[in-house]
């Protein structure tokens, strides 16, 4: 890393890219993926697997992220473990050069695969240290520059990065979206079987999609529930003319209260039915802001499949799997809603039910992709409120 602004040279000749912060510093690395420059959030993720998952999720849209484990790359990519057809991340940033894949699911290479998805990135970085900047500054808005020929413009790349306008007040939802409706009823992967079908549905879900993961479908597929997906903006109507048994209100990126413009109307018209409703991430947090809470912006936000959570209902703790810059202000949550779940770490609201109505949302992603799945639950929770209801 190199704090002085003035310090625009590559300390080597092998330095073929580098990462600039909107505060002037600096980190020379390598390149990693397409050539290109890229722009955004650097947040930092501590999963110590799931790579692919996680630059696949929607939810990271606008971000640039730094991984924390050093060993990125290491089983290769395949085909199946994509959470969207194609990556909205930013770029990535690694500790250390990508190693040969060693896995026997991987058919490609992980510096191919960031190259078919588009991904730049940066390796040779002191990952610690900026996870440490990030901690103790906050998210930064950055730049990742690979060029080859290591012809690096520091002073416009510093400009690049200060004028890029930030997540506060984005709506990157419709961005991810699906555009038309689709159905699903693939379930969750096993070892021996691959991914499954559903053939035997006991309900349908309606889930609205703000930038929907996958794995979140298969584990919605996998408690029975045929699933149809409808596109961020879809009126209460086109939702309803479904005859949906349950709703779903997906992950996703952005600012909340910015999809929240067309998305809380819908969500409030939705919660007059009493039809069940249950809500993950940016779906928890525009449920929040529907019955009433506010949202706020994070300081540096929780990244990672490690995180503890309390669950008020059971009282146990469950290790989570976290995606997320913005949250609820539990302290404005109105009288007819409960906190059912909290961060071990910071207190902070990772989960809400409405005591008059069948509907519930987490901030945490129980479909453990990646991370631990001790939050499967959730969606058993849910297909039973839904059977109960009917």
């Amino acid at each position: 890393m190199t704090d002085k602004l003035d310090c625009h040279k590559p300390p080597h000749q092998e330095i073929t890219a580098v990462l600039v912060l909107g505060d002037g510093s600096i980190f020379w690395g390598y390149g990693v993926g397409k050539v290109a420059t890229t722009v955004g959030e650097v947040c930092f993720n501590t999963s110590m697997t799931g790579y692919q998952e996680i630059l696949t999720d929607p939810s990271y849209a606008g971000q640039i992220i730094n991984f924390t484990f050093p060993h990125i790359g290491n089983v290769g990519t395949n085909d199946q473990d994509n959470e969207t057809q194609v990556s909205a991340v930013r770029g990535l940033i690694l500790r250390q050069d990508i190693t040969e894949p060693s896995n026997f699911r991987s058919s490609m290479h992980f510096n191919d695969w960031c190259i078919k998805q588009n991904l730049t990135g940066i390796s040779g970085i002191d990952t610690r240290r900026l996870t440490r900047h990030i901690r103790n500054n906050g998210a930064p808005n950055g730049v990742i520059c690979f060029n080859p020929d290591a012809i690096f413009d520091i002073p416009a790349l510093i400009a690049k990065a200060n004028d890029w306008p930030g997540l506060e007040g984005m709506d990157l939802a419709i961005e991810v979206s699906c555009k038309e409706n689709y159905t699903w009823n693939e379930t969750r992967w096993t070892l021996k079987e691959g991914y499954g079908q559903l053939t035997k549905p006991k309900a349908h879900v309606v889930a609205v999609d703000y930038g929907i993961k996958r794995n979140i479908l298969r584990c919605l597929a996998s408690t029975g529930a045929r699933v149809t997906v409808v596109p961020a903006n879809a009126s209460a109507d086109e939702i309803l003319s479904h005859k949906p048994d349950g709703i779903f209100l997906s992950n996703g990126p952005g600012d909340p209260a910015a999809t929240g413009k067309y998305a809380i109307p819908v969500i409030k018209q939705l919660l007059q039915t009493n039809i069940p409703l249950f809500g993950i991430c940016l779906g928890h947090q525009m449920l929040g802001l529907a019955v009433g809470a506010k949202t706020t912006k994070m300081y540096q936000g929780h990244r990672g499949a490690n995180h503890p959570v309390m669950d008020f209902n059971t009282n146990k703790v469950e290790i989570t799997s976290m995606n997320h810059g913005f949250m609820i202000d539990k302290d404005t949550l109105p009288d007819n809603v409960r906190l059912s779940h909290i961060s071990l770490f910071d207190k902070t609201c990772c989960g809400i039910e409405l005591i008059d109505k069948p509907v519930f949302s987490v901030q945490h992603h129980p479909e453990a992709s990646p991370g631990p799945q001790d939050s499967h639950y959730l969606f058993d929770r849910f297909m039973e409120m839904i059977l109960n209801h009917a």
